[in-house]
């Protein structure tokens, strides 16, 4: 028999816990695949291997208010290390895996962490490494055993025997468990999580039971979501997108959450899986895309006309069928068939089969790519939110999908434009402040309670909500036009080729762009016309690639002279970048958003020899391997000029 809280006291996560273990104890709340066998747990199961880990957590010495540190892959028992801290009031502080030690040292000294639950050995290795610069870890407890027989370490603990000591604990303390999660309140902060930090330090983002709460259940009452719904966490536990949709609407409406074997195997497991929930952020759909048009570049004749010919009715009236708007029989009945033969195998490839709502945020997604989603009949929307609103502030209704737009106000959300042109947020899904930084959280919230987001945005006459770009990053090209990068970059990673794109602009009196190509689909490319290359510094440096990208820009310039804003934003020169931007090279996040201003530094000559009209530029680039070697990169860049189009007004 399950317990329950004695005095509800507001809704907490472990109560949540408590109240599926109660109603729903022999549904599946988790799934793992291992050894390419997925294991099922059901919530009377997840309940108590939580309270034993809790139980185990308290008996070492984890007391309220304490902050647990998450480190690993998208693991069940992690999430329910998430839950255990909560169950004893502490904060759980989901770390980035793949963080470079000084970010990681940086986190855990600023979080003040002594209690760790990692993965595996990798994860413990690099603790101790990092013993030297943050000595205040005093407990380790790792998940998977393999290679960890030798380790004799004093703050070693092995998750199955934390759960033995917690359970021998709970034994002792009959009535402790129960006591600890009914002294939890909703205003208590549930979890800590660190933004991404591309204009400084990164800073730990306080939110609490109710405010992740009050999104998960807005978002589930807007989207209709039951405890039948599937999802597949694999993205960063660490980020606030995953802990919205694989573990506050998790713990709100009691689905399940389906955990890949590893990031190789998610595609597969995807499919395997068939969520009906689904959530990525835009790379992994424009990744998609690229091995889509790979496949059926190499496909025969035949099926490369009927791809082609089907999609273009797809383009034509997909979406319209979709919002189910009114389209002519003889469209239904050619779209019909390509569903038959074209759109329902292509879904099925790419495991999205079953899908019946699918988000995509983090980052601005192109119209193009949103617009090849929906109309082979996946329902791609958009929402747009941040760390500090718990990923909520803007939902898209069904039937009402605007391409340019991040949506309406969700439910129980307010929103307003700055004078500046700046977004601003009010809700009850805000963060609490942010730690040890009460200037820093001053600076965001205003006197009336408005969370400034650092947006550039505009509502429409529908009162769909348009993202421009980053407010500071937005700025005025010499001739007056409106520069946003951002949304000159997306039209530019629509194109398979085309991985990360940097545009510069801002007081001159054209662009420029740095171009990163995808070195699968350009190498491809390459391969199928009997062109060979050594690596991605020999591949980018190809003329045949410069030609390819070439093509993809003026196609993106012919588009921007047709937006009367945005037309005088047309690239003018363009490079290729001998190597890749790269986190682990300070250039982009962990989240892969471009830090600009680093960028901008670090390639200053690049940038100076485009707007001097050189043809060509050397650069030598420190980088840093895998195994934390530095080295030098080194090559002679081309610099191209590319067409641009007088502006031209659209049809309406």
């Amino acid at each position: 028999m399950v317990e329950t809280t004695q005095s509800p006291g507001g809704l907490t996560f472990p109560r949540l816990l408590l109240q599926h273990a109660q109603t729903r104890p022999g549904k599946p709340a988790y799934r793992e695949k291992d050894l390419g066998i997925w294991q099922t747990w059901n919530w009377i199961q997840v309940n108590e291997e939580v309270r034993a880990l809790a139980c185990g957590l308290a008996a070492q010495g984890f007391q309220r208010g304490m902050h647990l540190a998450i480190v690993g892959d998208n693991r069940p028992r992690l999430y329910w290390a998430m839950m255990a801290a909560q169950c004893l009031g502490g904060i759980a502080v989901p770390m980035y895996q793949d963080a470079p030690a000084a970010d990681m040292a940086y986190v855990l000294d600023n979080a003040e962490i002594s209690f760790v639950v990692v993965e595996d050995q990798e994860q413990v290795d690099k603790l101790m490494e990092l013993k030297a610069q943050y000595p205040g870890v005093a407990h380790i407890a790792y998940e998977d055993e393999r290679g960890m027989r030798h380790y004799a370490q004093p703050e070693l603990i092995s998750y199955r025997q934390l759960q033995d000591l917690g359970r021998d604990f709970d034994r002792a303390h009959p009535t402790f468990f129960l006591d600890a999660v009914n002294a939890g309140q909703p205003d208590d902060v549930a979890v800590m999580l660190y933004t991404s930090g591309t204009t400084g330090k990164p800073k730990g983002v306080c939110q609490s039971h109710a405010a992740l709460i009050a999104a998960a259940a807005g978002g589930a009452s807007f989207d209709h979501l039951t405890d039948a719904e599937d999802i597949l966490s694999y993205l960063p536990m660490a980020w606030v997108g995953d802990n919205l949709f694989s573990y506050a609407q998790a713990l709100v409406t009691g689905f399940t959450v389906n955990c890949p074997e590893s990031g190789e195997t998610v595609l597969n497991d995807l499919r395997e899986i068939g969520p009906t929930y689904y959530f990525a952020p835009p790379r992994v759909f424009e990744n998609m895309l690229t091995s889509v048009m790979i496949r059926m570049e190499d496909a025969g004749v035949i099926k490369r006309r009927m791809f082609h010919h089907f999609m273009e009715v797809a383009r034509r009236v997909g979406v319209d069928i979709l919002d189910r708007k009114p389209v002519g029989m003889l469209d239904q009945l050619q779209y019909a068939l390509g569903k038959l033969c074209i759109y329902g195998p292509l879904k099925n490839v790419l495991g999205l089969s079953r899908v019946r709502v699918a988000y995509t945020a983090g980052a601005a997604i192109g119209p193009d790519l949103f617009r090849f989603y929906r109309s082979i009949g996946v329902n791609l929307k958009q929402l747009y939110g941040a760390t500090e609103t718990c990923a909520y502030v803007c939902l898209q209704p069904d039937g009402n999908i605007k391409f340019d737009s991040v949506g309406m106000p969700a439910p129980g959300v307010e929103v307003k434009i700055a004078g500046n042109g700046e977004v601003l947020v009010k809700s009850a899904a805000m963060l609490k402040e942010y730690y040890k930084r009460p200037d820093a959280t001053a600076e965001v919230i205003d006197a009336e309670g408005y969370f400034h987001t650092g947006d550039a945005g505009i509502f429409d006459s529908d009162g769909h909500l348009k993202i421009i770009d980053r407010a500071a990053d937005v700025g005025k090209m010499h001739k007056g036009d409106i520069f946003a990068p951002n949304y000159i970059e997306n039209k530019l990673k629509f194109f398979p080729f085309i991985k990360e794109a940097v545009a510069f602009g801002n007081e001159r009196d054209t662009v420029c762009a740095f171009i990163n190509v995808d070195i699968t689909a350009v190498g491809n490319w390459l391969e199928r016309r009997g062109i060979a290359y050594s690596g991605y510094t020999d591949l980018a440096a190809k003329k045949e690639t410069y030609d390819l990208i070439n093509e993809c820009i003026e196609k993106v310039n012919a588009d921007l002279a047709t937006e009367a804003m945005m037309s005088g934003t047309q690239i003018h020169r363009f490079l290729v970048l001998h190597k890749e931007l790269d986190p682990d090279d300070d250039e982009l996040t962990r989240t892969r958003k471009v830090r600009r201003k680093f960028i901008a530094e670090k390639y200053g000559v690049l940038i100076d020899a485009m707007y001097a009209g050189k043809s060509s530029q050397f650069i030598e680039t420190l980088v840093k391997f895998e195994d934390g070697r530095q080295g030098n990169v080194s090559a002679d860049l081309q610099i191209r000029d590319v067409k641009t189009f007088p502006p031209l007004h659209k049809a309406a």
